[in-house]
Protein backbone atom coordinates (compact mmCIF):
# COMPACT_ATOMS: atom_id res chain seq x y z
CA UNK A 1 0.00 0.00 0.00
CA UNK A 2 0.98 3.37 -1.00
CA UNK A 3 1.68 6.13 1.27
CA UNK A 4 -0.23 9.26 1.10
CA UNK A 5 3.27 11.33 0.18
CA UNK A 6 4.02 8.76 -2.61
CA UNK A 7 0.78 9.03 -4.30
CA UNK A 8 0.96 13.03 -3.83
CA UNK A 9 4.30 12.88 -5.21
CA UNK A 10 2.58 10.47 -8.06
CA UNK A 11 0.26 13.11 -8.72
CA UNK A 12 2.24 16.15 -9.28
CA UNK A 13 4.50 13.92 -11.40
CA UNK A 14 1.87 13.47 -13.68
CA UNK A 15 0.57 16.73 -13.90
CA UNK A 16 3.71 18.19 -14.88
CA UNK A 17 3.10 16.13 -18.19
CA UNK A 18 1.36 18.58 -19.27
CA UNK A 19 2.07 22.10 -20.88
CA UNK A 20 -0.81 24.31 -20.17
CA UNK A 21 -3.87 24.40 -18.00
CA UNK A 22 -6.47 23.06 -20.77
CA UNK A 23 -4.74 19.88 -21.29
CA UNK A 24 -4.96 19.66 -17.72
CA UNK A 25 -8.72 19.95 -17.12
CA UNK A 26 -9.04 17.55 -19.31
CA UNK A 27 -6.94 15.26 -17.47
CA UNK A 28 -8.54 16.35 -14.30
CA UNK A 29 -12.10 15.07 -15.97
CA UNK A 30 -10.61 11.83 -17.30
CA UNK A 31 -9.84 11.08 -13.60
CA UNK A 32 -13.23 11.90 -12.46
CA UNK A 33 -15.12 8.92 -14.95
CA UNK A 34 -12.61 6.49 -12.84
CA UNK A 35 -14.10 7.83 -9.80
CA UNK A 36 -15.27 5.21 -7.18
CA UNK A 37 -18.69 6.01 -7.42
CA UNK A 38 -20.61 6.44 -3.96
CA UNK A 39 -23.78 4.02 -3.58
CA UNK A 40 -27.10 5.43 -4.03
CA UNK A 41 -28.20 5.05 -0.70
CA UNK A 42 -25.69 7.32 0.29
CA UNK A 43 -26.49 9.96 -1.87
CA UNK A 44 -28.26 12.10 1.07
CA UNK A 45 -28.29 15.21 2.05
CA UNK A 46 -26.06 14.36 4.86
CA UNK A 47 -23.18 13.31 2.46
CA UNK A 48 -23.62 16.85 0.63
CA UNK A 49 -20.54 18.64 0.76
CA UNK A 50 -21.14 22.27 2.00
CA UNK A 51 -19.92 25.07 -0.13
CA UNK A 52 -19.29 23.26 -2.95
CA UNK A 53 -21.18 25.14 -6.19
CA UNK A 54 -22.08 21.82 -7.25
CA UNK A 55 -23.38 18.94 -6.03
CA UNK A 56 -20.58 16.59 -4.27
CA UNK A 57 -21.41 13.19 -2.02
CA UNK A 58 -18.69 11.93 0.33
CA UNK A 59 -18.45 8.56 2.18
CA UNK A 60 -16.12 7.49 4.21
CA UNK A 61 -16.43 3.67 5.64
CA UNK A 62 -14.06 2.12 8.36
CA UNK A 63 -12.40 -0.77 6.68
CA UNK A 64 -10.22 -2.51 9.28
CA UNK A 65 -8.00 0.31 9.90
CA UNK A 66 -8.35 1.93 6.59
CA UNK A 67 -10.81 4.44 5.90
CA UNK A 68 -12.55 3.79 2.26
CA UNK A 69 -13.52 6.78 0.56
CA UNK A 70 -16.41 7.18 -2.50
CA UNK A 71 -17.87 9.79 -3.56
CA UNK A 72 -19.54 11.77 -6.42
CA UNK A 73 -20.35 14.91 -8.33
CA UNK A 74 -23.02 16.21 -11.26
CA UNK A 75 -20.12 18.24 -12.33
CA UNK A 76 -17.81 17.10 -14.59
CA UNK A 77 -14.80 18.57 -13.22
CA UNK A 78 -15.46 18.42 -9.76
CA UNK A 79 -15.82 14.60 -10.06
CA UNK A 80 -12.28 14.70 -11.21
CA UNK A 81 -11.31 16.92 -8.01
CA UNK A 82 -12.68 14.91 -5.59
CA UNK A 83 -11.39 11.52 -7.50
CA UNK A 84 -7.63 13.07 -7.02
CA UNK A 85 -8.50 13.77 -3.21
CA UNK A 86 -10.46 10.11 -3.27
CA UNK A 87 -7.32 8.42 -4.82
CA UNK A 88 -4.70 10.42 -2.26
CA UNK A 89 -7.09 9.26 0.87
CA UNK A 90 -9.04 6.14 0.38
CA UNK A 91 -7.65 3.22 2.02
CA UNK A 92 -5.38 4.99 4.39
CA UNK A 93 -5.66 5.34 8.45
CA UNK A 94 -7.08 7.91 10.17
CA UNK A 95 -3.81 9.39 11.79
CA UNK A 96 -2.21 9.32 8.37
CA UNK A 97 -4.54 10.88 6.89
CA UNK A 98 -4.73 13.38 9.61
CA UNK A 99 -1.42 14.31 9.37
CA UNK A 100 -1.14 14.98 5.70
CA UNK A 101 -0.17 17.90 4.46
CA UNK A 102 -2.09 19.19 1.70
CA UNK A 103 0.95 20.51 -0.62
CA UNK A 104 0.28 19.10 -3.41
CA UNK A 105 -2.86 20.71 -4.43
CA UNK A 106 -0.46 23.98 -4.45
CA UNK A 107 2.59 22.21 -6.09
CA UNK A 108 0.41 21.25 -9.41
CA UNK A 109 -1.60 24.71 -8.88
CA UNK A 110 -4.87 23.46 -8.77
CA UNK A 111 -6.30 25.98 -6.33
CA UNK A 112 -5.13 29.20 -8.42
CA UNK A 113 -6.69 27.47 -11.50
CA UNK A 114 -10.27 27.30 -10.25
CA UNK A 115 -13.36 29.95 -9.50
CA UNK A 116 -13.20 31.08 -6.18
CA UNK A 117 -15.94 29.16 -5.73
CA UNK A 118 -14.70 25.77 -6.95
CA UNK A 119 -11.48 26.74 -4.64
CA UNK A 120 -13.55 27.05 -1.86
CA UNK A 121 -15.62 23.71 -2.75
CA UNK A 122 -11.86 22.14 -2.76
CA UNK A 123 -10.87 23.55 0.98
CA UNK A 124 -14.62 22.02 1.92
CA UNK A 125 -13.83 18.44 0.38
CA UNK A 126 -10.36 18.30 1.92
CA UNK A 127 -12.24 19.55 5.60
CA UNK A 128 -15.04 16.54 4.84
CA UNK A 129 -11.80 14.16 4.33
CA UNK A 130 -10.51 15.01 7.31
CA UNK A 131 -13.34 14.95 9.38
CA UNK A 132 -14.10 11.30 8.78
CA UNK A 133 -10.69 10.63 9.46
CA UNK A 134 -10.93 12.39 12.96
CA UNK A 135 -14.30 10.40 13.57
CA UNK A 136 -12.36 7.12 12.86
CA UNK A 137 -9.38 8.29 14.67
CA UNK A 138 -11.36 8.96 18.12
CA UNK A 139 -13.16 5.67 18.07
CA UNK A 140 -9.98 3.95 18.66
Amino acid sequence: MMKIKEIQNEIVDEFSMFDDWMERYEYIIQLGKNLPLIKEEFKTDNNVIKGCQSKVWLQGEKEEDKIVFTADSDAILTKGIIAILIRTFSNQTASAILEADMNFIDEIGLKEHLSPTRANGLVSMIKNIKMYALAYDSQK
